[in-house]
């Protein structure tokens, strides 16, 4: 009965952040849509398309046994590296400044990343299950692990895409934290992983301007700061209870993605702190939520699943919100359920879908 209620609340948390989502979106985009598309409610309607697919994505995923994934682990992880070397080829992958990301037709777009990321959770949490008697073991345990996070990793590098690398690195560090890897390995992978990440940020000056914005955003203030100081303008802004819902000026042009990286930004000067505190808020509670469901996972498979997929999902908001407020390196990761995007916005309601079956299979147990 109580995992019964943890999934009411899970659902209603989610519902409520894509609402805000909704309205956000068409509030921040329609004025760039219009001058762009000639259509106000262009990014509106694609958004609105998303979102059905998505809740028939939940659907689906909720309707099946969670567990057998399991059978499909490998198949999956397989299918998800054929997916990221086949986008970086020119005439397949669509090119977007200067990044190769993207199957693209028409206006259907698919990020092979976000199915990568889910993929790699599934694999995870039933190599975990089936290695539990050589979780300790560095050759049968760890370095399987790192060989496949590492093909990927390289696969997301050569996009480039830091930000989906550095997120499935901590997704893949906290479930082998969890799952009792030795500290003294998980520590060496901790250095060695830093100093890898390091010699990538100052080997390419876009990543070094980035780095540089986040410490003095003054110092480049109509370059590499811009973004991060027009967000700070617009949280600044929106004082208390804001400017009002639709009058947000760092929306007409000053905030480049006011509707998908930066729409955090844009909530807060519309609707003020109490209006980003109630956002913050509702991740909170979806957060403390899925810990709960992880908590009462009936399984080692579930267990680790559910604890994948809600790392991910938090690791996305938190550096999303870090972000529009200064804490973070600007990072392009979308906000889950809030911000606009198509494959990140369905894959992200896939994950819940998994989180509710997980809950939903532990409550009959």
């Amino acid at each position: 009965m109580m995992m019964r209620t943890v999934r009411i609340q899970l659902a209603m948390t989610t519902l409520v952040l894509i609402c805000i989502g909704i309205v956000m979106i068409y509030s921040s985009s329609a004025i760039f849509a219009l001058e762009r598309y000639k259509d106000s409610s262009f990014f509106l309607k694609r958004h609105l398309i998303f979102v059905v697919l998505g809740f028939l994505a939940t659907f689906m995923v909720m309707s099946i046994d969670y567990k057998r994934l399991r059978v499909f682990s490998k198949p999956l992880l397989i299918t998800a590296l054929i997916l990221l070397i086949l986008v970086l080829i020119p005439g397949i992958g669509k090119e977007v400044a200067g990044a190769r990301r993207w199957f693209r037709y028409k206006f259907i777009s698919f990020q092979p990343s976000e199915f990568a990321g889910l993929a790699l959770v599934i694999y995870l949490a039933d190599f975990i299950s089936r290695k539990e008697a050589d979780i300790r073991s560095l050759t049968r345990a760890l370095m399987p692990v790192l060989l496949v996070l590492g093909a990927i990793c390289l696969l997301l590098l050569a996009q480039p895409d830091l930000g989906t690398t550095i997120s499935l690195a901590t997704v893949v560090f906290v479930m082998l934290f969890v799952a009792g890897v030795d500290g003294r390995y998980l520590l060496g992978l901790l250095t060695t992983a830093a100093v890898f990440f390091w010699l990538l940020i100052i080997k390419e000056p876009y990543r070094m301007r980035r780095m540089t914005a986040f410490l003095n955003p003054w110092l480049d203030p109509q370059g590499s700061g811009f973004q991060i100081i027009q967000s700070q303008i617009a949280l600044g802004s929106g004082g208390i209870l804001g400017v009002g819902l639709g009058q947000s000026k760092q929306k007409l042009f000053y905030l480049p993605a006011a509707h998908t990286d930066f729409i955090f930004s844009i909530i807060g000067e519309e609707l003020g702190l109490l209006g980003a505190i109630a956002v913050i808020l509702l991740f909170i509670i979806f957060i403390r939520l899925g810990i709960k469901i992880i908590k009462y996972s009936h399984d080692r498979f579930g267990f680790f699943l559910a604890l994948g997929l809600l790392t991910l999902l938090t690791f996305k908001s938190v550096v999303n919100l870090g972000v529009s407020c200064g804490v973070f390196p600007t990072k392009g990761l979308p906000l889950p359920f809030i911000s606009y995007g198509g494959s990140s916005f369905i894959f992200d309601m896939i994950s819940v879908g998994l989180l509710l079956n997980i809950a939903r299979v532990g409550d009959s147990a």
